[in-house]
């Protein structure tokens, strides 16, 4: 999440910034473990813009977690809902407003579920970045979200924590939305506490992730 508005504000944002070039992802702190380098996709909250960059970021990430998805289920064919594997071993300061975003999501909507396991998906790390929250690939097929201390002290931490596990779902950013819509992020200010994807977002999800694994086998063909 990452509020648009001015690079002063947009320098406390929560979210997600895609550009074209970036040379390593950060580093988690006090983990024992980097995050993933490679590719990297963020950039400075001062350069969002609302691009196209970062619309493909998003797009990327989801179809990231959607082949690893794939590639493990592919025994299952028939399975009605899609389980999503996710590690916070690297994320342990967050460990509680992962698993209660997890817990939301899981009640949220019917045709995915995430759950914690070593075989995962996509992975949680934690540290200190200028850039913020965000949502990335790690350049070899895989995803992971990046939780950044400063600002899951200025805004609502399971909020920011949860919006970031929208996208691994494939939810985009829309900054100009309510408090009440997930994905609007930083737009609606600190003094949001909105933890909850509303009905619409609900409704993206389990259109997105319909009929199992059969979808998701099918958006990464």
């Amino acid at each position: 999440m990452r509020h648009p508005k001015t690079a002063i504000s947009a320098l406390c944002g929560i979210g997600l910034a895609f550009a074209t070039a970036f040379s390593a992802a950060p580093a988690a702190a006090g983990t024992g473990s980097a995050v993933p380098t490679g590719t990297g996709t963020a950039t400075s909250y001062a350069a969002y813009d609302g691009s196209k960059a970062e619309s493909a970021g998003n797009k990327a990430f989801f179809k990231a977690v959607l082949k690893s998805v794939a590639e493990k289920r592919a025994a299952n064919p028939d399975a009605l809902a899609v389980t999503v594997v996710y590690n916070a071993a690297n994320a342990p300061r967050f460990a509680g407003q992962i698993a209660s975003s997890a817990s939301i999501w899981n009640s949220a909507v019917s045709n995915v579920k995430l759950r914690s396991g070593s075989s995962a998906d996509f992975n949680y790390y934690e540290g200190n970045d200028p850039r913020g929250s965000y949502a990335s690939t790690d350049g070899h097929g895989r995803g992971y979200v990046f939780l950044d201390y400063r600002q899951n002290q200025q805004y609502n931490s399971t909020r920011v924590t949860a919006h970031e596990t929208g996208h691994v779902l494939g939810l985009p950013d829309h900054y100009s939305g309510p408090c009440s819509e997930l994905m609007s992020g930083g737009g609606p200010g600190t003094s949001c506490q909105n933890a909850q994807p509303n009905a619409a977002e609900r409704a993206r999800v389990n259109a997105l992730w319909a009929n199992g694994l059969a979808a998701a086998l099918a958006k990464v063909s």
